[in-house]
């Protein structure tokens, strides 16, 4: 047996039939397989997948069309070109043949040069299918090499970014560990699918990149800011999304959202632009409430740091800077019901060498 020639199926219950095809195509090469039944067919396919499949349409048991239908229904089998041989020569038969997926058909009694002649014809267009499908499947591979590729430079570019933001607040690493955290698991609770999710986890990293343009006098003061301090401190959600928006990564789309819109609040008090509700984007909402979580867990110059007790009961039912409504409904839902995992995350995440 020719074990790189091409590979025909030959299958027909009549054994005369099945010699004559046979020796019609090994002359030109090919390597025939014979079937004599439709189910036996199947096996045969199963076994090893043909180039081509010359298929008698009356047989007892199941015909050829049956055996056809099975074939182009199978995504295995599918792209197998099918010629199917009859003795019938009316228009209904060849209808039935084309509706179940055969490309050609021949009618008995079998003319050697019309064999031949579609038999090339259907392997030539075969070979350029296949050839067009691998080039189709090595271009998706590279371009899921390029897009991991991507996605690892501009994750690089995110922790680069607030690897510059921790040198100016030795607390910022942990802080923004904790925030990775804290988003993935309101996201996932929300249900976001698993791409919101990955690029909520990176993004919300960028959420105060911003304050790399605050001075350090005002960033680091270790007392309460002024009021024209405090405005100064505000622009830093302006200046992060600045800073990483234009690009085309949804990691950093997201991260400039996030930068832009984490101060502002569900009931329009917040800033830089007081919007309210659906108009801030969902990313920015939900790490709005673990950027509130994680300043109460935290030490400040104007208030030491809460337990988790003490930070529940006030993103629950407020204080005088904080309220209940300054959240997104659902995002505060979702905190009341399992806050027991923010307690969590800030307990494994308490320092910077915690990554």
């Amino acid at each position: 047996m020719m074990t790189n020639a091409i590979s025909i199926l030959v299958v027909d219950d009549q054994p005369a039939n099945c010699e004559l095809l046979e020796a019609l195509l090994t002359v030109k090469g090919y390597d025939v397989d014979i079937a004599y039944s439709g189910e036996q067919a199947l096996e045969l396919v199963d076994q090893r997948l043909p180039d081509l499949i010359l298929l008698d349409i009356m047989m007892p048991g199941m015909s050829g069309y049956e055996v056809a239908e099975r074939l182009k229904a199978a995504p295995g089998t599918k792209n197998i070109p099918i010629i199917m041989i009859t003795a019938l020569d009316d228009r209904d038969s060849r209808l039935a043949g084309l509706e179940v997926g055969a490309e050609e058909f021949l009618s008995k009694p079998i003319d050697r040069s019309e064999l031949w002649v579609r038999v090339r014809n259907l392997l030539r267009l075969k070979a350029y299918n296949d050839l067009l499908k691998d080039y189709n499947q090595q271009l998706k591979l590279a371009v899921e090499h390029q897009t991991v590729q991507l996605r690892d430079s501009y994750i690089d570019t995110i922790l680069t970014m607030t690897r510059a933001a921790e040198h100016k607040d030795e607390d910022t690493g942990a802080h923004l560990n904790r925030m990775s955290f804290y988003a993935k698991h309101l996201a996932e609770t929300l249900g976001m699918g698993s791409e919101f999710v990955e690029n909520i986890y990176y993004a919300s990293r960028m959420h105060d990149i911003g304050k790399i343009g605050i001075p350090d006098t005002i960033l680091l003061k270790p007392g309460k800011h002024t009021v024209d301090e405090f405005e100064i401190m505000k622009t830093h959600s302006a200046l992060g999304a600045q800073i990483i928006s234009g690009g085309t990564s949804p990691i950093m789309s997201m991260g400039a959202e996030i930068a832009l819109g984490h101060h502002e609040r569900w009931n329009g008090t917040g800033y830089p632009s007081g919007a309210a509700g659906d108009k801030i984007p969902l990313a920015a909402r939900i790490v709005c409430l673990g950027d509130v979580y994680d300043a109460l867990r935290s030490k400040r110059p104007y208030k030491p740091a809460f337990d988790h007790d003490t930070a529940h009961n006030i993103i629950s039912a407020g204080d005088d800077r904080t309220r209940p409504e300054h959240f997104d409904p659902d995002v505060l839902g979702i905190f009341k019901r399992t806050s027991h995992i923010f307690a969590d995350i800030y307990s494994q995440h308490s320092d910077a060498q915690n990554q």
